[in-house]
């Protein structure tokens, strides 16, 4: 079987000798170049076409940002960021580049780590990013007739706030999911009358001001979800995240927070969510599954179809990771199943706004 080709992009000689060890360690794994300068990754990607690259975001000449720009536009190829970015400015860079197509992310070495710990999160991360081309392009794609099984479902007419209409809309996303909750709440009606939950899987090391970060990436001032704080009320925009390492949950009206244990080794968890807002607001929720590894979310996005509510699914050619969309697919959980950018105006029209102009 053939190896996994690897490039490694950092500028500190220390890490990256390192993270050359680490990666000499797995037999599956073979190093083709190393790159000091975003500029040099560019090169040494066009050059030797690596199945995967490990992404530093500060570098000299060329930024990892502006490096990891230019390869997803001209030659797309897996990246893992590897970073040691703990403050805002430097944490934006990170968003922007898994916005600008990077899959994943995961912190530099401290020292502090358990023998072996960092090593072998960071191996299993390489591996997974490696594989997500073909998780995300499979050469036999799902029969289109599974894609939405009817369920008798009750209260599906569109209908205003004051008759009954939607009450909550709720999104749930993992792998690629910063660019796919930048481009949804890009496309909602800034006067958007329906209160929005969200959860996205993201290490609780770089997920601090991810909330402010969206904020500066759409019309909408997004903010982590407190504790015992009521439901927000209809007529007002309200973008609300789960936040890192706690369930959110919709409970007596309130919105709760809690570290009951991981679901789907998550936490915060899609279905967590998805699940008490079937309970909650039944009928009058409008529940998105989008692009993300595993299959948290899809359970719940059926209990909510089951409850009523409407649902929806991103499809698999617009998904950086078809898994959790997929699963929602496969058991009948999404009422339709759209590609991203058809997501947002369905959900607004069915919320009474009429599409927003592009």
């Amino acid at each position: 079987m053939p190896r996994t080709r690897v490039l490694a992009v950092e500028d500190s000689l220390t890490v990256r000798k390192r993270i050359l060890e680490v990666l000499a360690s797995d037999p599956t794994l073979e190093v083709v170049g190393e790159a000091e300068d975003g500029k040099r990754a560019i090169e040494l990607c066009q050059a030797l076409r690596p199945d995967v690259i490990t992404m530093d975001m500060m570098l000299p000449v060329m930024t990892g940002l502006a490096a990891t720009e230019y390869i997803m536009a001209y030659c797309p190829t897996p990246i893992l960021v590897v970073s040691a970015s703990v403050n805002r400015g430097e944490l934006f860079r990170t968003y922007d580049a898994l916005a600008a197509g990077a899959v994943d992310v995961l912190e530099k070495p401290t020292g502090d780590e358990p023998e072996g710990q960092w090593e072998a999160k960071f191996l299993a991360a390489v591996k997974m990013v490696a594989r997500i081309k073909v998780i995300t392009h499979p050469r036999r794609r799902l029969n289109p007739s599974t894609l939405a099984v009817p369920l008798p479902v009750r209260g599906t007419a569109p209908a205003r706030a004051e008759e009954g209409g939607p009450r909550l809309i709720a999104i749930g996303t993992s792998t690629g999911g910063p660019a796919a909750l930048r481009q949804m709440l890009m496309q909602f009606p800034p006067d958007l009358s329906v209160p929005v939950l969200m959860v996205i899987h993201i290490g609780k090391i770089f997920a601090g001001p991810f909330a402010e970060w969206l904020s500066g990436q759409s019309d909408f001032r997004v903010a982590y979800a407190a504790d015992r704080t009521p439901l927000p009320p209809l007529g007002a925009p309200c973008v609300l995240l789960a936040p890192p390492d706690q369930h959110l949950v919709v409970k007596d009206g309130l919105l709760r927070l809690n570290q009951d244990p991981e679901r789907h080794s998550c936490r915060p968890s899609v279905d967590v969510l998805f699940e008490s807002i079937a309970r909650e607001c039944g009928s009058r929720a409008i529940a998105c599954l989008l692009t993300g590894m595993g299959k948290d979310g899809a359970e719940g996005l059926l209990a909510i179809r089951r409850a009523g509510g409407r649902t929806f699914a991103q499809d698999e050619a617009s998904s950086v990771v078809y898994g959790m969309p997929r699963e929602a697919a496969l058991i009948g959980a999404a009422e339709r199943v759209l590609p991203l950018d058809q997501i947002a105006p369905a959900v607004a029209a069915l919320a009474g706004h009429p599409r927003r102009p592009a």
